[in-house]
């Protein structure tokens, strides 16, 4: 068979392939981007469904229009705008399959074949593959502890040929954990006006803070409709719902509601209808707290083990919220020699060449998720995973 050239040239996320193996209950996984199970609403959702079955069956099993379920945009723009001021009075919202959605919908409206996209480096491997995948040419920009470096921006925007998006992940980035300060957040949105750049601010995550103090959003600085906002239910409900949002400009709106139309129509009506239920019926904000309380709780325990454990050469961020913890080995080594290492020893992690914007490059990375894993398993995990780092690395 000959495939197209658009889909031949991707490979498979790395994350997805290591999520396909056996089902071995001695093995742990720090390769998961997964919420807590135990942090599912589950019995509050039980008693909406089977609401909402008892009612409204043939509305939740019927066709939806592709905007998204009207009283769940109009309670997710409420809260939006009223707790984080991220819809201004030009901005809309449509209701997405996932967060992963929206990502891959604003690649397919603004993205030639050639056009350029500036991203962080590292990055997340669902929307480099996306912007892969419209044959978009993806240049890396480093990171450090205040995230994406704004001077090699600011010159990647003068010198890269149509540049059409500027991708970042300022709070919790994934993979590095870390958060955007608001300096460079207002910078990015100042350099993105000066080069007329569209940015996609992808938050799925942005709600999860456990520690320290909120930063704004770049969507909440923005006044002249350049931003589009990608939000998610997946990390602060369940991410099984497939229910994310994305709120930008209406004309960017109306374009996504046709780039929908010719994708999957409609977001899944039956969990629209549930989302909104919880969001009305129940606090979702006490529900986010205790998320955040548990999520705490394993992130100090990962990284005091780390401290325990780990050779003195390895560094490891120290998040503020979210679900992942990246780690540098010293120059030289290769996150993916010891992600095959460690699964010798029954732990997976993912190597951070599965994050580069150049598929090719060696990383002396890789990341962990500290969501996932029981107390119990980080402890044994990272006492595993020690043993092959701190040998690896002498």
């Amino acid at each position: 068979m000959e495939f197209s050239q658009r889909i031949s040239s991707l490979k498979p996320s790395a994350i997805r392939e290591i999520l396909k193996m056996p089902n071995d209950p001695d093995l742990i996984s720090f390769a998961a981007g997964n919420p807590a199970p135990d942090s599912f609403p589950v019995s509050a959702m039980g008693r909406i469904a089977a609401t909402i079955f008892e009612s409204r069956a043939a509305s939740a099993l019927q066709y939806g229009v592709s905007e998204g379920y009207t009283p769940l945009r109009d309670i997710t723009k409420k809260r939006m705008s009223e707790k984080y001021n991220i819809l201004g009075e030009n901005d809309d919202l449509i209701i997405t399959s996932g967060g992963q959605q929206a990502i891959e919908m604003t690649a397919k409206i603004f993205l030639n074949e050639g056009d350029t996209v500036l991203c962080e480096d590292p990055s997340f491997v669902g929307a480099l593959n996306a912007f892969r995948s419209y044959g978009a040419n993806l240049v890396g920009i480093p990171m450090d502890d205040e995230g994406m470096d704004v001077e090699v921006l600011s010159q990647k925007l003068k010198t890269e040929k149509n540049v059409k998006i500027i991708y970042t992940i300022p709070t919790f980035q994934n993979p590095t954990g870390t958060t955007m300060s608001l300096e460079r957040r207002k910078r990015i949105l100042e350099l993105a006006e000066e080069h007329d750049v569209i940015i996609l601010e992808d938050s799925p995550y942005f709600e999860l803070r456990f520690r320290g103090e909120d930063v704004p959003t770049i969507k909440s600085m923005d006044t002249n409709g350049r931003v589009v906002f990608s939000g998610s239910y997946s990390k602060i409900l369940a991410p099984g719902i497939r229910v994310g949002f994305a709120c930008a400009d209406k004309n960017i709106i109306n374009k996504l509601t046709v780039a929908k139309q010719v994708s999957d129509v409609h977001t899944n009506l039956f969990f629209q209808m549930l989302t909104t239920e919880y969001l009305d019926k129940f606090d979702v904000d006490a529900h986010i707290k205790k998320v955040c309380d548990m999520y705490r709780t394993k992130a100090d325990k990962m990284i005091e083990c780390m401290e325990r454990e780990f050779s003195p050469k390895v560094r490891f961020t120290r998040p503020e919220g979210g679900l992942f913890i990246s780690c540098t080995m010293p120059e030289g080594f290769d996150g993916a020699v010891l992600a095959s290492r460690a699964k010798e020893h029954k732990v997976t992690i993912v190597p951070g060449c599965a994050f580069s914007a150049d598929e090719s490059k060696v990383c002396p990375t890789f990341r962990l998720n500290f969501s996932l894993p029981s107390l119990e398993e980080i402890e044994k995990g990272i006492g595993r995973l020690a043993k092959v780092l701190n040998e690896y690395v002498g």
